[in-house]
């Protein structure tokens, strides 16, 4: 079998595949940074045990492998009686990994907008979560984006690690066609483009939001 028979035979099942990533890629996206921002404000709030307790996770997650976190939540959970299909399982675990990564870009980008412009803030009337709304997150978000957009393309590769759960995405889906025609490099190889395209393709919408940004500056 040549090549371009096997990428015929083989591209179907593969795209089949890439639906899955990037279902859990976008899903995680969301979920993540939702969770970041959750995570960013209560590292900078006045509440001690708060500012603690979003630190602590933000170090368990950080400091141990996002492999592990699955496992975790796929196979340890079940123990005590908490249980997750595998997509429900693969999607929670990159969100919370994601998020732990995306609250300290956040948390950064918040924390250098100056101070002059909080005190700005409560002179006009504003309370605290009016400050950030209207004046510290717009201006943190412009500085953040980079930060994020790095986070985000790289939660794109790690949901090759959901296959390990048989969830059937782009990875899994290509080692499955390996099985069967027995032809890994060129089957890699073509997983490794459609990976990179899509990373390319949110590249592309990174520096489209950056200028976004910096023109509504």
């Amino acid at each position: 079998m040549d090549v371009l028979e096997l990428l015929r035979l083989a591209l179907p099942v593969m795209l089949r595949g890439l639906g899955q990533t990037l279902l859990f890629a976008l899903a995680s996206m969301f979920l993540g940074l939702a969770l970041g921002f959750a995570l960013a404000i209560a590292r900078i709030t006045e509440w001690k045990i708060v500012r603690g307790l979003a630190a602590a996770y933000v170090s368990l997650m950080r400091g141990t492998p996002l492999l592990v976190q699955i496992f975790v939540i796929y196979y340890g959970l079940p123990g005590i009686g908490i249980e997750f299909s595998p997509i429900g399982a693969g999607i929670l675990a990159l969100s919370l990994n994601a998020g732990a990564y995306l609250s300290e870009s956040i948390r950064g980008a918040v924390l250098a907008v100056r101070r002059d412009q909080w005190a700005a803030s409560y002179s006009l009337g504003l309370g605290y979560a009016q400050t950030l709304r209207y004046i510290v997150i717009p201006q943190a978000l412009r500085s953040a984006v980079p930060a994020i957009s790095n986070t985000l393309l790289s939660l794109i590769k790690d949901t090759s690690l959901v296959s390990v759960i048989t969830v059937a995405e782009l990875m899994l889906t290509t080692k499955e066609m390996i099985a069967v025609t027995f032809r890994p490099l060129p089957l890699y190889m073509t997983a490794a483009v459609i990976y990179w395209l899509i990373s390319l393709a949110f590249e592309a919408l990174q520096r489209r939001m950056e200028r976004r940004l910096q023109a509504s500056a």
